[in-house]
């Protein structure tokens, strides 16, 4: 069965656009014209997913993700964000969105984007009596750089996160998206080297070049290196690459406005914004990552 993704978006151009989207990548369309009238969607039959537009009456999107966090903790809610809504965009981030998508590249990252949000949310399995009898616990991964690989380990560490039972089902969604996230940069802009300006063409060039470093040397063998600790008061990810590494202080403030136009500076905003503390080693090919744990009482 297809999953079903609930569209809200109060333009029916954009919403028909969208829709065209999602069904030729294989998923059912749903349909709201603000964030009402998608309340009373999803509490009449539950989506997968939310993708909604920020700018909207009645109810616009800032106002649907914090009242969907606090009534479907469990459903993500994927932005789709437009010139003059971005300081918006950032509060929804910040209130329990999971992810955003630039209107004009819509046609080139929404599926992929869903697709990746939707790998994410597996069932919580609440087993909080684990977290009474750990202090601390710290493990150690080396992965290379096909995909398949990364996803897995993203799994691996969310569900070690879900066995501690310290996030809310939101917050947990998030750290895997920051997880996802590294571990990309770290394969494709550290170990594999490639230029972030090749997102924004429309040939499949970023595609093809990172296919073809994943085959040939040096780049090949390079692997990524992930340090994951988890105690009773917070997680702490470093992520380390074997790439050539880069300035960290030539990075573009991801909070800027014009970052959520634009692919390229996404990841990074997801992490800061998702983490609660960020650090970039001087050489680049490391980045620190700390959460501060939410106990369920």
């Amino acid at each position: 069965m297809a999953q079903r993704i609930l569209v809200v978006d109060d333009s029916p151009l954009d919403r028909k656009l969208a829709g065209r989207l999602l069904e030729k990548a294989g998923f059912e369309a749903s349909y709201a014209e603000n964030g009402a009238l998608a309340l009373d969607s999803i509490a009449d039959a539950r989506p997968d997913l939310v993708l909604t537009d920020m700018i909207m009456p009645e109810m616009d999107g800032l106002e649907l993700v914090e009242t969907v966090h606090a009534r479907f903790p469990a459903l993500p809610v994927i932005l789709m964000t437009a010139h003059g809504s971005e300081s918006v965009a950032v509060q929804a981030l910040r209130k329990g969105a999971t992810s955003y998508v630039p209107k004009r590249d819509l046609a080139r990252e929404l599926a992929s984007t869903i697709r990746d949000v939707l790998e994410l949310t597996k069932p919580a399995r609440d087993q909080q009596r684990v977290l009474d009898c750990i202090s601390e616990t710290q493990t150690i991964f080396e992965v290379g750089n096909a995909p398949g690989q990364l996803a897995a380990l993203v799994r691996h560490l969310e569900s070690d996160l879900e066995v501690m039972g310290c996030f809310d089902d939101t917050t947990l969604l998030q750290v895997g998206v920051a997880l996802r996230e590294s571990l990309s940069n770290a394969v494709y802009h550290g170990n594999l080297e490639l230029d972030s300006r090749l997102r924004e063409l429309d040939g499949g060039e970023w595609d093809q070049a990172a296919q073809e470093r994943m085959n040939r040397e040096p780049y090949a063998q390079r692997k990524v290196r992930v340090v994951a600790r988890i105690t009773r008061n917070d997680v702490h990810y470093v992520v380390q690459d074997q790439g050539r590494g880069f300035d960290p202080t030539s990075l573009p403030d991801p909070e800027d406005a014009a970052s959520l136009d634009r692919v390229h500076g996404r990841g990074l905003l997801l992490i800061r914004t998702f983490m609660d503390d960020v650090q970039h080693s001087p050489r680049g090919n490391e980045i620190r990552m700390t959460k501060r744990l939410m106990r369920r009482d």
